[in-house]
């Protein structure tokens, strides 16, 4: 028979299972393999989802399960969708009538399914938005709206608002994700909004895909130009292309360009930017003002809907607008979740766990032991990560694997602190990502490896509380006067645009006048997995060039050898936490 959930429409035989492996035949009826079971269920702000014009500031229970009908490259939540077992201990069970009762007790306005498509849990989370909206709350999802008119009509009636990710507009991009056309996402995009559903679309910008945006605009604008659209700058992961990378200048022009024909779109991904704001299209003025939240996520910083004389109804809000106290914690809500376990996988990785079943045991320790709080304080310090790679080399049998890692990291920081043993000057340096203004917290690894290099990290000086960071004003980061510049490895920008950012920003320091502006050249190598190391030699020979000048080139390729038991080919290096390239993969048992 054919499966009738998504319009990959499997033919599934008796007892057989449906190409996402979330569903079973069972006679003639395909059953949800894994029902009402749960890898998160925790309070987000909906921004974090991301929904920018829906009760925007308000606080939503996020509920995540795992798989999802698609397999799309370089996707965010390859932890979840692909490598996450569902029939994991970690995995929550709750009934419909719990997740509600949770919603309620946590003061939430709503709930929201994200990171994984609901496609992957229809039945789950069809019985939770009934109950939901027999309680008074709202219901929404983040979704590939790949539904059959037939699996879409069981939704429609019990949800509020949905965000749909559209891959393409060809055939081929939506083969490259596993699925068919676009055709079926169109039509379920124009379903929904008739219904009445609050819509906001969201689709990657690449290098290569301007063109189609644009179409997606104009078709999106044929319905309503009211409806939101949210440029995703395209973040290289996993298996991903880095050359299909935007620069964030690049992605900026183009969503001007595209605000020439729907009144609301909004850039992701790229911290610094001013294009999360939501202007009034009448005159321009600043009406909701946000900040980068970590990967996919936004974070409302102000509204003031009633500050110019057109009116809060030009922005096409669903709900007042509210600045709440309420916020997550660092690896909590959202997709900066995800990272957290692509930084356990990096560590094992690096041990030699070639195996993802093993990476998954691990997981399960952790989030069962609830210590996911704990790995985020001590990958914070060199002295604690290497306290947890020796705790994962025991929990994996890689005791030696282990202490030669530990060796390696040690050599090496103690090398750099033998050459600054008698330094007098420590230059005063600034930690960005990706634009000027945005400021990297103070005690994340970024400024730690400032310190252990030789430098004066300012950012310890600023009291910044969002994640990883958030934007300052041009007067405090001059009057912060850094002489060197860094910008983050993770969600980086090339120096000549920084740099003419700077100018344009009137950011005038001695870093700026003196051209003393750095990116790390090897992607992720400042936070998180244990190619940190290489950042910190970077940093040692950017801020003293007259004590240290180690061969990053030389230290990359020994690395990758010992630890990774690859090549170096930087041009296979992208933006994952988890995999040191894009070739890499995971050895079948």
């Amino acid at each position: 028979m054919q499966c009738l959930n998504c319009e990959n429409r499997c033919i599934v035989a008796d007892g057989g299972l449906g190409g996402c492996g979330q569903y079973r035949r069972i006679g003639e009826t395909m059953v949800e393999c894994y029902p009402d079971r749960y890898l998160l269920a925790c309070p987000i702000v909906i921004e974090t989802m991301p929904m920018l014009h829906f009760h925007p500031g308000s606080k939503f229970l996020q509920i995540s399960t795992v798989g999802c009908n698609l397999n799309c490259p370089g996707c965010i939540s390859t932890t979840l969708v692909r490598e996450m077992d569902p029939a994991s201990s970690i995995m929550q069970q709750m009934s419909a009538d719990q997740v509600v009762a949770t919603a309620v007790s946590q003061e939430c306005r709503g709930i929201a399914f994200l990171m994984n498509d609901p496609l992957a849990s229809l039945d789950t989370f069809t019985r939770v938005a009934q109950a939901a909206r027999a309680a008074g709350l709202l219901v929404g999802c983040a979704t590939n709206a790949t539904f059959t008119e037939r699996s879409l009509s069981r939704l429609l009636p019990f949800i509020d608002f949905i965000n749909i990710g559209v891959k393409g507009l060809t055939a081929q991009a939506y083969r490259s994700c596993g699925g068919r056309s676009p055709d079926a996402v169109l039509r379920n995009l124009r379903l929904l909004h008739e219904a009445g559903v609050h819509v906001e679309v969201a689709c990657m910008h690449r290098r290569d895909n301007q063109d189609e945006l644009r179409d997606l605009a104009r078709r999106v604008a044929k319905l309503s130009p009211a409806i939101p659209l949210q440029v995703m700058r395209y973040i290289p992961l996993e298996s991903a292309d880095p050359g299909w990378e935007p620069t964030i200048l690049e992605s900026e022009a183009l969503v001007l360009d595209l605000r020439k024909i729907l009144r609301h779109v909004y850039l992701f991904n790229s911290p610094g930017t001013d294009q999360l704001d939501s202007l009034c299209p009448e005159c321009g003025e600043v009406l909701l003002r946000r900040d980068f939240y970590g990967p996919m996520g936004a974070r409302l910083l102000a509204a003031q809907p009633g500050s110019c004389p057109h009116g809060a109804a030009f922005l096409d809000l669903r709900g007042d607008a509210v600045v709440g106290a309420f916020r997550e914690g660092d690896f909590q809500g959202g997709y900066p979740f995800t990272r957290a376990l692509e930084i356990v996988q990096s560590m094992l990785i690096a041990l030699g766990v070639r195996d993802a079943v093993e990476v998954v045991r691990v997981w399960e320790k952790i989030l069962n032991l609830q210590s996911l709080k704990e790995l985020h304080l001590s990958i914070q310090q060199p002295s604690a990560y290497l306290a947890t790679l020796e705790y994962f080399g025991a929990l994996t049998g890689r005791q030696a694997r282990a202490a030669a890692l530990i060796a390696y990291l040690g050599e090496r920081l103690e090398a750099v602190a033998r050459g600054l043993a008698a330094v007098t000057h420590r230059p005063r340096v600034y930690y960005a990502m990706g634009k000027p203004l945005f400021a990297i917290k103070g005690p994340r690894f970024e400024n730690q490896l400032v310190q252990l290099a030789g430098g004066d990290s300012v950012n310890r000086r600023l009291d910044l509380s969002g994640r990883p960071g958030m934007s300052i004003d041009r007067e405090v980061l001059n009057a912060l006067n850094p002489e060197v510049m860094v910008i983050s490895a993770f969600l980086s920008c090339p120096v000549q645009d920084f740099h003419a950012e700077c100018l344009r920003l009137g950011v005038d320091v001695e870093a700026v006048r003196n051209l003393r502006i750095y990116t790390p050249p090897v992607p992720s190598s400042d936070f998180g997995g244990p190619r940190w190391i290489l950042g910190l030699l970077f940093l040692a020979n950017i801020l003293h060039p007259e004590r240290f000048h180690f061969d990053i080139a030389r230290e990359s390729k020994d690395f990758y050898g010992e630890f990774y038991d690859m090549p170096f080919v930087p041009d296979h290096l992208n933006r994952s936490f988890g995999k040191p390239s894009n070739t890499w993969c995971w050895t079948r048992t």
